[in-house]
């Protein structure tokens, strides 16, 4: 086994024992003392030396999250995070949770005697609306800078002077995303011209210069990318490892996907967890083999989205993401138990879910014959996503592919709100990006470079969707 869990402490569930998995301490301890159960201390999943497998229990997993909840309870950290329901800012506290006081410096005191007046953010307030000139061929990096500065952890983070710049030069990018939050959070309204942004981006990520049309999923990554080689965890030091850093950027959206190759022979499991900033979902018409549709396609409802007839939805893409995979015979391992290369399958699941799910990255392209071509495939997404179905710990209740959901409206882990949608319109060569954006709680705007208009909720849903950003209604702070 390998992966981002290797580093990970575990714990003896028969004695008090602690050991790293890296240099097998834990296992050495399992194979003297036949304690053959321990549980990692970060993921609180429990492994199995015997099965040589993490074991999935819901009962377990239950009491966990309880534990948990308890503790953050009594230390005052837990409370709800983004709920639609509340408020401008979509942020809602706990009753009787502790929290630290603020109390001003005096060069705050001064700035606030400076500037006495308030803007009183209203259901009709604007404020974090603004265009974006495009300056040729630029629309698919306006469409993430408006996703991006409509995040509202990276909102809050920018907004309150959280980075603290040690470059020499001018050429810090996250220096001009904070003074980009600035510019859309002070109520101009004319439009932005996001020239020095363009130039750095040019500058850090150079096969994204130039004004040929660009892909708007391969700007996110990119600016993601130079934003967490630029940001600092709390020791000051450089975030250049995705695995352990606690910068801005992989606190917000960094998720980890579990990998698990099963021999065919001897049933035996090596499992992989690695980082991921974004999930791409294959669609219908791809070189890829799809799958038959959710049951109940002739009006049925499945995690709050309407399959109509022959549609597909965000649910079905993610069904076929997570579901087993026969990597045939052309692709064997060598498996550990065997000791020798079996046929095995593998499948994806999600270990541990990221705040904002820059989710997921429909695949609009196909390779066909030597040719990229658009895949004219609709698909519908919904307002409110649970992931539950999808999560490492669900994958027993799977069978053939097929996940029997059972409903629990009070775990709210995993359920996510949509809060940005970047679209596609036209052909690859000359094609157009826009973004639907999230303002307080169901206002829906329509950023298409310096226009900004008024859209409906059936506007967005009906909209083709190439990258859909979801963010955890509620979050827990460790």
């Amino acid at each position: 086994m390998c992966g981002a869990h290797l580093n990970r402490l575990h714990s003896c569930l028969s004695c008090v024992f602690f050991g790293c998995f890296t240099k097998k301490h834990i296992h050495e301890h399992a194979k003297n003392k036949r304690h053959n159960l321990a549980i990692d201390l970060l993921y609180g999943g429990i492994y199995c030396f015997v099965c040589q497998d993490y074991i999935y229990d819901k009962d377990m997993e239950q009491i966990a999250k309880e534990e948990q909840r308890k503790a953050w309870k009594l230390q005052g950290r837990f409370f709800p995070l983004f709920n639609p329901s509340v408020g401008p800012s979509g942020l809602q506290h706990s009753v009787g949770e502790k929290y630290s006081t603020w109390e001003p410096t005096k060069r705050e005191l001064e700035l606030l005697r400076h500037n006495p007046k308030r803007r009183k953010i209203t259901t009709n307030c604007t404020i974090g609306l603004r265009g974006l000139i495009n300056l040729g061929n630029t629309c698919f990096m306006n469409c993430i800078v408006q996703a991006l500065t409509h995040t509202p952890l990276l909102r809050d983070f920018f907004l309150s002077d959280r980075h603290k710049c040690e470059m020499q030069s001018n050429s810090c990018l996250v220096c001009e995303m904070s003074q980009l939050f600035q510019e859309f959070y002070s109520g101009h309204r004319s439009p932005h011209i996001p020239f020095r942004l363009l130039h750095l981006v040019w500058t850090h990520a150079r096969h994204l210069a130039g004004y040929e049309q660009q892909d708007a999923h391969e700007f996110l990554i990119a600016a993601l990318d130079v934003l967490h080689r630029h940001c600092k965890d709390d020791n000051g030091k450089k975030a250049n490892n995705p695995n352990n850093c606690n910068c801005i950027i992989d606190q917000i959206f960094t998720g980890g996907l579990q990998s698990d190759v099963t021999c065919q022979v001897c049933h035996g499991v090596s499992t992989t967890i690695d980082p991921f900033w974004d999930i791409s979902l294959d669609l219908p018409g791809s070189s890829t083999p799809f799958w038959p549709l959710s049951p109940g396609g002739d009006g049925s409802t499945l995690n709050g989205e309407s399959h109509l007839s022959g549609a597909t939805t965000l649910t079905d893409c993610l069904r076929r993401f997570t579901r087993p995979e026969h990597l045939g015979s052309s692709a064997k391992i060598k498996c550990s138990g065997c000791h020798s290369y079996q046929e095995s399958t593998k499948q994806l699941t999600m270990k541990k879910l990221p705040i904002v799910a820059s989710l997921f990255h429909l695949k609009l392209m196909s390779y066909h014959s030597y040719l990229y071509r658009k895949i004219p495939t609709y698909v519908s997404f919904p307002l409110e996503l649970d992931m539950t179905p999808f999560m490492a710990s669900s994958k027993e209740s799977r069978m053939n592919g097929q996940y029997q959901q059972s409903v629990d409206v009070f775990n709210n882990d995993n359920k996510y709100s949509l809060f940005a949608v970047v679209n596609h319109q036209g052909t690859l060569e000359s094609g157009h990006y826009t973004t639907f954006i999230r303002q307080h709680k169901d206002q829906w705007f329509k950023c298409d470079d310096a226009v900004i208009t008024k859209a409906s909720i059936k506007d967005v849903l009906d909209s083709e969707g190439y990258l859909l950003f979801y963010h955890k209604q509620f979050l827990e702070y460790e």
